[in-house]
């Protein structure tokens, strides 16, 4: 009799052994999972990026761009009007992969204007004039240094001493290592709510997008 007892004890521990096993498991898993999550999510979006819409948006649009890159500036205004229809439903994330030559120089002068509160004022007036400051694809610096004087409001001798600032360069570099991550090769790279734009183009970006809406 005694020795019944003991074996259903031992099976109620081995039991309990058990089940207490599986919860830590799920548990351990849960937290795993939410980690990886949020890690994750910082590819996308770092606490330092530029948000444009909504944070709660129902559609995080990520766009990997050079403010040397041709087509960055083709659709920039059409991404901002696809915003403007779809109000508070899109926000805009922009991540910086500087692949042109030079283009890190156009980047931090950007990032030296944010700090004046002149991003978008800054980044439209690069894409507009982008034909005066770049030659044969290669940024130059000095060119465009010198245009920078017609965005109004933009104190160049602050910009002139961020330029020293490591700040930008650490930006750079996390976004790039993002950008390869993600496998962003070129430039505009876009990702909605997470998902590449497998083939690029603009009627399949819209379309990618009204999917996640």
């Amino acid at each position: 009799m005694q020795n019944k007892k003991s074996v259903f004890i031992s099976i109620i521990v081995l039991i309990a052994i058990f089940i207490g096993a599986g919860i830590y498991y799920k548990n351990s898993q849960s937290e795993k999972m939410v980690t990886m999550s949020k890690e994750q999510a910082q590819v996308f979006q770092r606490p330092y990026s530029f948000v444009i819409g909504n944070e709660n948006a129902k559609v995080q649009l990520v766009e990997f761009f050079d403010p040397a890159c041709e087509t960055c500036a083709i659709f920039h205004p059409k991404v901002k009007q696809l915003m403007k229809e779809n109000e508070g439903n899109i926000k805009l994330v922009l991540r910086y992969a500087p692949f042109h030559e030079n283009s890190n120089y156009a980047v931090k002068m950007l990032e030296g204007a944010r700090e004046q509160g002149l991003f978008m004022e800054t980044l439209e007036f690069m894409f507009s004039t982008q034909g005066y400051w770049i030659h044969g694809h290669t940024v130059d610096p000095q060119k465009l240094w010198g245009m920078l004087s017609n965005i109004k409001g933009l104190d160049l001798e602050k910009l002139n001493k961020f330029m020293n600032d490591p700040k930008a360069d650490e930006i750079i570099r996390q976004d790039l290592a993002d950008a390869k991550t993600l496998k962003a090769t070129k430039t505009p790279g876009y990702f909605v709510n997470g998902k590449p734009l497998q083939t690029f183009g603009w009627d399949n970006l819209v379309a990618l997008i009204n999917s996640e809406l």
